[in-house]
């Protein structure tokens, strides 16, 4: 099943990138807000909690986050790490910020917006930073901290969805060039990108720890 654009979609090129405002689908609109949602979701659970330990911490107490299930699974060893503060601040507050953002364009697209080939190439190349740094969060949390964050991984499948389907929008209105059979291949398997990019990470997770999961 290939998600499909709004027929009356200006400036989409057929032999070139597309110069004029492009509309995004009703489909990707509604996986903007719903991708961004989950983001803007784990992104504020993860703030009040880290809130809440740094309260615990200046008051001498102790707080352990809901997520924090087992050894593996502890929300708490992921806030508590270096890498939870990459830019020198917790890095929920950059997902409460960007996140918010692709709402609101997912918003603006749903209501018909129009833009011009620069937006969408800007969004490509912020849902691909969001993939960079979600992936160098996840190689530290499996090979460095040794722990999952539940919230976090929420954030990461969120940001893959985006990455992908912008990708997808973003070929079939020839704003990224590429070769008409990858694009058709893209287009008509479009599910298959993110579905494999997920279950890498998903089988990354299960053999790390597999012990601990068939113990």
């Amino acid at each position: 099943m290939t998600t499909t654009a709004p027929a009356d979609t200006a400036g989409t090129g057929q032999n070139g990138p597309s110069r004029g405002a492009v509309a995004a689908s009703r489909s990707f609109a509604w996986l903007l807000i719903v991708s961004g949602a989950a983001g803007l979701l784990a992104a504020w659970v993860i703030t009040i909690d880290k809130f809440k330990l740094l309260e615990a911490k200046a008051a001498g107490e102790s707080f352990t986050p809901g997520c924090s299930l087992n050894p593996i699974v502890s929300c708490g060893n992921i806030m508590e790490s270096d890498q939870a503060s990459a830019f020198g601040f917790p890095n929920p507050m950059l997902g409460l910020v960007t996140y918010s953002v692709v709402i609101a364009i997912g918003v603006a697209a749903l209501s018909g917006a129009r833009h011009r080939r620069w937006f969408w190439l800007g969004l490509q190349g912020g849902t691909l930073f969001g993939v960079a740094f979600c992936t160098w969060l996840m190689y530290q949390s499996l090979y460095v901290i040794n722990s999952l964050c539940l919230w976090c991984n929420l954030a990461w499948v969120a940001t893959i969805f985006m990455f992908w389907y912008t990708l997808v929008h973003n070929l079939r209105h020839n704003i990224i060039p590429a070769p008409a059979a990858l694009r058709r291949g893209v287009l008509e398997f479009h599910w298959v990108l993110p579905v494999v990019h997920v279950g890498i990470i998903g089988m990354l997770i299960l053999t790390r720890w597999w012990d601990f999961w068939t113990s």
